[in-house]
């Protein structure tokens, strides 16, 4: 009887310890070498669980609750109704340690005024659950990361940036062996403070964090095209990986450039900005196309819209994690864009400007964009606050035939200003037989027929005052950003077509890197049938798919080329020749016709929200013909020249292209066939 009675003293003390039992909250690794590693949160014990029950990511560790850099519902465990499961993340370097927290969110305390970037209501912090322990990078706070390259102003030069967790001076050793990285150049640091941001949220409890330590160096005397190795850090910090770039050329007259705008990056939880998950696939893409390259040298180009942060922090260490593989590779070129700079009390706004620039920049005032980057040049203007000045706002560099001109669209730029004067210098003095094509790069666009109404003004002192520069100086090709689209316009100066490049340039937006927010196309006015989204004449293609271009030219020759994001592929070819001549297609043109001289316009359905609910159109004149790729490097399938020892790498890109096309599903190939409509 006493046994029998032990026995059931047992049961139920487990009976009730279960019934209390404590939800627990572990992770695993807990130390962790460099941005991407992953670690693996389970959780167990979670009573009657709730699909509003959700996990914190927080760094540094001692974090208020509601100041969080990310979170995740635990119903994104398959178990989390069984109340265990388990989430893995791979985790960014912030230099600071991690931890987490479950915590219990009601239908109840859904509060409305408290919301995200996209006003959805941020979750409740009232009912913590459990913490895990913290989750350290060790002396890899210390390591070097965020690596990127850039031009200098001297060919034979090329600049390093990259970001650690203390100021001690580190250096780059270089070579161009492996094995003897004879060359050395000592990086110092600079770093910024929470007082030097203008606004909320950047200068916000829950948006500033550690920087850390940004530091910069040039390589010198590097013969042209050649192969160098780098390493970075220091005897006392450690070494890292050893990495490679391709010299820049002088003599060279090939160019070859990826060029986009607006990408920003992806983060593995949600936070309290939208972030931008097609980015990954920008990054693979132009990974791919580097790659094959092999030995011939590349550069990016990045048209305003870098990361969206917009005054959270962290973010830009996401940004630079995800573009390390590319920008430690190739020279990764920025441009200034709203979302780096705008705030309310920015020193150049005239009255006409009031409603433009506003407070996009989230508080940063340019200040993570003007120290994180080092491009040539040494263009600069104050803030007019306690913030640094503002850098890479318009600087110019030769690469092989072309000569390219990057400009500011959030400064002055009208004809009186320093950047005017520096645009009009620049342009006067391009040599046109070293460079025969030029193109220029700023963020908002000069042309557009997406329904940007609030910019209306802005491209019209554009018109007033850049376009004529850009006529008189023979400017061949302008790329902008800003407008989450790919289009191309015709040759056109003063809102009308030309027939050559010569006095009417080509413009292209390209601002299709990766942001989802999509304006929809400017509506036909007193028009309420459809179609209601006409392709305007001057419009020669246009879609709202996520992707690239790809710019190649040499002294004959420019060529431009949009690679859409779902299967990797070109979709569409313009090439401007050295005499003058425009010549467009895409790859759908082709099936139709393969020569005359007038292009038509190609208007693509994308499948984002507002394409779907819009009625895009194409309009086709009968006479107009195109000209489809020809000749073995139109089409900018330079990249794959030679590939035959890339051949399994292109067979992955292509099979990882496909099953991406298969999950977006209406991202399907059949896209890019044109819609047509009968002429209204």
């Amino acid at each position: 009887m006493i046994v029998n009675f032990s026995i059931f003293t047992l049961f139920l003390s487990i009976f009730i310890s279960s019934a209390n039992a404590e939800a627990t909250l572990s992770v695993s690794p807990t130390t962790l070498k460099r941005s991407g590693d992953i670690v693996t949160i389970q959780w167990s014990d979670v009573e009657s669980p709730s699909a509003l029950d959700w996990l914190g990511i927080y760094s540094p560790p001692n974090s208020s609750h509601d100041h969080f850099i990310g979170y995740k519902f635990l119903n994104a465990s398959s178990t989390w109704t069984s109340g265990f499961g388990s989430i893995t993340l791979p985790l960014t370097n912030l230099r600071s340690d991690y931890a987490f927290r479950i915590f219990r969110w009601t239908q109840s305390e859904i509060d409305t005024k408290h919301l995200d970037h996209d006003q959805n209501p941020l979750p409740g912090t009232k009912h913590l659950l459990a913490e895990s322990e913290k989750v350290t990078f060790g002396s890899a706070v210390d390591k070097a990361e965020q690596i990127h390259l850039a031009f200098e102003n001297k060919p034979n030069r090329m600049q390093i940036t990259f970001v650690a967790g203390d100021g001690e001076e580190r250096f780059v050793k270089y070579g161009e062996a492996k094995d003897l990285l004879g060359n050395t150049a000592a990086a110092r640091g600079i770093r910024y403070d929470r007082e030097q941001m203008c606004n909320a949220p950047a200068n916000s409890t829950i948006g500033w964090r550690d920087p850390g330590w940004i530091f910069h160096t040039v390589l010198k005397n590097l013969n042209p095209a050649v192969r160098n190795y780098y390493q970075i850090g220091s005897e006392s910090k450690g070494w890292s990986e050893i990495y490679s770039f391709i010299s820049r050329d002088m003599y060279a007259q090939e160019t070859r450039a990826f060029i986009f705008g607006d990408m920003g990056c992806a983060t593995p939880y949600k936070t309290f900005i939208r972030t931008q998950e097609e980015s990954k696939s920008t990054v693979k893409w132009i990974l791919r196309d580097i790659e094959a390259l092999g030995d011939k040298p590349s550069f990016v180009s990045h048209i305003g819209d870098i990361s969206y942060a917009r005054g959270y922090s962290w973010v830009w260490d996401e940004f630079f994690a995800q573009i390390e593989p590319i920008a430690s590779k190739v020279p990764y070129h920025v441009c200034i864009g709203n979302h780096e700079y705008d705030f309310p009390a920015q020193p150049w706004k005239p009255d006409w400007a009031a409603s433009i620039y506003g407070n996009d920049g989230g508080g940063e005032c340019g200040v993570p964009y003007s120290l994180k980057f080092n491009m040539p040049g040494n263009s600069s203007e104050s803030t007019g606050t306690k913030a640094p000045m503002t850098r890479n706002l318009y600087y110019s560099y030769d690469a092989g035939s072309v000569h390219f001109l990057s400009i500011s669209t959030e400064t002055n730029f009208l004809e009186g200003g320093t950047q005017y004067e520096f645009i009009k210098r620049d342009l006067e003095s391009v040599n046109r037989k070293k460079t025969p094509f030029v193109v220029v790069q700023g963020h908002r666009p000069m042309y557009t027929t997406s329904n940007e109404v609030r910019d209306t003004t802005i491209r019209q002192k554009m018109i007033e005052h850049l376009e004529p520069l850009f006529v008189k100086n023979e400017v061949t090709l302008a790329l902008w950003g800003h407008v989450h689209r790919y289009e191309r316009f015709c040759p056109i100066s003063n809102n009308t077509c030309g027939k050559q490049w010569k006095g009417s340039p080509v413009h292209l937006v390209v601002g299709m890197g990766g942001q989802d927010w999509q304006s929809i196309w400017a509506v036909r006015p007193n028009h309420p049938d459809l179609p209601i989204f006409p392709q305007p004449e001057e419009s020669m293609y246009r879609t709202g798919e996520f992707g690239y271009t790809r710019l190649v030219a040499n002294k004959d020759k420019l060529t431009v080329s949009f690679v859409g994001n779902h299967d990797g592929e070109v979709h569409d070819t313009v090439e401007m020749l050295a005499t003058g001549e425009v010549i467009s297609g895409s790859k759908d043109d082709t099936k139709s016709s393969n020569t005359a001289s007038a292009p038509a316009p190609v208007e693509v359905t994308s499948g984002s929200k507002d394409d779907t609910e819009s009625s895009n159109t194409q309009t086709v004149p009968a006479s107009a013909k195109l000209v489809g790729k020809s000749g073995p490097s139109d089409d900018g399938s330079w990249f794959i020249k030679g590939a035959g020892l890339m051949f399994m790498g292109v067979v992955v890109g292509f099979i990882g292209g496909y099953f991406t096309g298969l999950k977006k599903g209406s991202s399907s190939r059949s896209r890019w066939i044109p819609v047509k409509s009968e002429e209204i």
